[in-house]
């Protein structure tokens, strides 16, 4: 039963403030319950509490509507408001998500009741600023990639696990193959797995391409096969292949994903520019990162590309897997941001300052664990030492700033276009 009762509350609201919409909403989330405050044009304010069980939140919906709400506005906590949130978008109230750090400063003694009460006050001045969220497709995609990021994680610990077994074995597969997880480690690993435990023999299961002699493998393949090791090898392997194969079910879904969009370049073609003086070798970089692709990431490319009417893996340092990641998080429509500038803020990549009587007191960029600047500093190592007008950009940066600032201003080298949806760097 939802509590509504002892936290009715109607009350004018006398704050000084001038409303500009007096009939919005403003709700405070927690993980057992929700407390919304609704305005009506007169003025008043009623404070109602509901439980987070479905039923209940479709009540709610039910009282904005009674109320005659058209707007809501709510914290980003945890993930708790995306159920919220999801209910009321498809109600088809207009929704403001906003940052938490944005409103924290509540005057008065802190309360649940307190906290939407005053999101409620400032949605009604019109003071809360929505954050960036994709629409439609692009955010069924963005949930597709944020959960194969986390199975490529979590893979990663296998990864780890193996050698961890592999080093307690006094196995050292690691000075003879770069990555233990390539064809040559893996097939190593498996043949150990079944049981295999002369050192010659495995050498042999060595790639042709490998620097390491058979001789070389072999001495570094001759260890202490215990029987708790080789077992602990056998099922991290055993959850790497399991997680491989989530890895391509996410990697189908995101093709499905792609292939129901509308073309955005619908009936025209997008023409190639030629590539002048130093953009020779960025193509020359781009076809020997396609000759390395999969089928399945050419396929998505392709795919890609089509949809967008442009293809983003011919940017030096980003791959297939990233572009789908950017293009998740970024969404299709840039008309969220006005101009390139605003853009690099929303990606945290532009100096925080804070300045006062003139003095600067601070320009450090701000924390952000927004995941399409992530793939833009990977971008920027990856060209690092490329023979690209990037990989120049990079170096000269790192020689003046150090590595970290030269990553970020590499990174803020990306602009984004209203005339086409390319992010070009």
């Amino acid at each position: 039963m939802d509590k509504v009762t002892k936290n009715n509350k109607i009350s004018k609201n006398n704050n000084g403030f001038t409303a500009i919409n007096a009939t919005v909403a403003g709700i405070d989330i927690g993980a057992n319950s929700v407390f919304v405050c609704s305005g009506k044009a007169n003025g008043s304010t009623e404070t109602r509490e509901f439980s987070t069980y479905t039923d209940s939140l479709r009540a709610m919906v039910t009282w904005l509507k009674e109320r005659e709400n058209t707007s809501v506005a709510m914290e980003s906590t945890g993930v708790y408001w995306i159920p919220v949130y999801d209910l009321l978008e498809q109600a088809g109230f207009s929704v403001t998500l906003t940052n938490a750090h944005h409103v924290k400063a509540v005057p008065g003694r802190k309360t649940d009741v307190k906290d939407c009460e005053w999101l409620q006050k400032l949605h009604s001045c019109g003071l809360m600023r929505g954050s960036f969220r994709p629409s439609g497709d692009q955010l069924i995609l963005r949930g597709y990639t944020r959960h194969r990021t986390n199975i490529v994680r979590s893979r990663s610990t296998q990864i780890q696990l193996m050698q961890k077994a592999m080093t307690q074995m006094n196995i050292q597969l690691r000075q003879a193959v770069s990555d233990i997880d390539g064809d040559t480690g893996m097939r190593i690993m498996r043949s150990i797995v079944a049981g295999e435990r002369n050192a010659l023999t495995l050498a042999e299961l060595r790639d042709p391409r490998c620097r390491k002699s058979k001789k070389e493998i072999a001495r570094a393949l001759n260890g202490n096969y215990r029987e708790e090791h080789v077992f602990a090898l056998k099922q991290a392997l055993q959850t790497y292949d399991f997680l491989s194969t989530q890895i391509a079910e996410c990697d189908e879904q995101i093709r499905k994903n792609i292939e129901s969009w509308d073309d955005y370049v619908a009936g025209t073609s997008v023409e190639k520019e030629k590539p002048v003086n130093g953009e020779i070798e960025e193509e020359s970089l781009n076809s020997k990162k396609k000759s390395t692709q999969s089928t399945r990431e050419l396929n998505l490319a392709e795919t890609l590309e089509e949809k967008l009417g442009v293809n983003l893996t011919q940017i030096p340092g980003l791959n297939i897997n990233s572009v789908v990641t950017l293009v998740s998080e970024v969404g299709m429509d840039m008309s969220a941001f006005a101009t390139e500038k605003n853009f690099t803020s929303w990606l945290g990549l532009c100096p925080n300052n804070k300045i006062s009587g003139g003095k600067v007191l601070s320009s450090a960029t701000k924390p952000s664990a927004n995941k399409a600047a992530q793939i833009f500093r990977l971008a920027a190592l990856s060209v690092s030492r490329s023979k690209t007008a990037l990989g120049a950009f990079y170096r000269k940066m790192r020689g003046k700033l150090g590595g970290p600032k030269a990553v970020r201003a590499r990174a803020k080298t990306t602009y984004v276009f209203k005339s086409e949806l390319g992010i070009i760097v």
